[in-house]
């Protein structure tokens, strides 16, 4: 897992990325890499978000972020392979799911 903080939603990451960082990591024990605060919307929208919106390159999950703690599986192929809305825990049986279903279709 890896957590890129954007302050595109309602201004809930206008702190610095080391602020945020010790936020997630106290309030919701995230022990996964952090990186720098990104735009995961609008004009100023990060490439990697651009790709992985991109509803022509990426039909099923595709789309924009509707919210903070959108989730996306990504292959050993750089494809994505699951799209998970905020709701959705990390911890939750569909991420498992999903995740032996990519394991089991990459090779080893």
């Amino acid at each position: 897992m890896l957590g890129f903080p954007a302050n595109n939603f309602g201004a809930q990451e206008p702190g610095t990325n080391e602020e945020i960082k010790t936020f997630c990591s106290r309030k919701y024990n995230v022990t996964f890499p952090m990186y720098s605060k990104i735009s995961v919307a609008g004009a100023d929208k990060a490439p990697l978000y651009q790709f992985l919106t991109d509803k022509q390159a990426n039909p099923a999950t595709g789309g924009e972020i509707k919210w903070n703690f959108t989730k996306f599986l990504v292959d050993r192929e750089g494809k994505v392979a699951a799209r998970f809305e905020s709701p959705v825990k990390p911890e939750s049986p569909e991420v498992a799911a999903a995740i032996e279903k990519a394991l089991s279709g990459s090779p080893r």
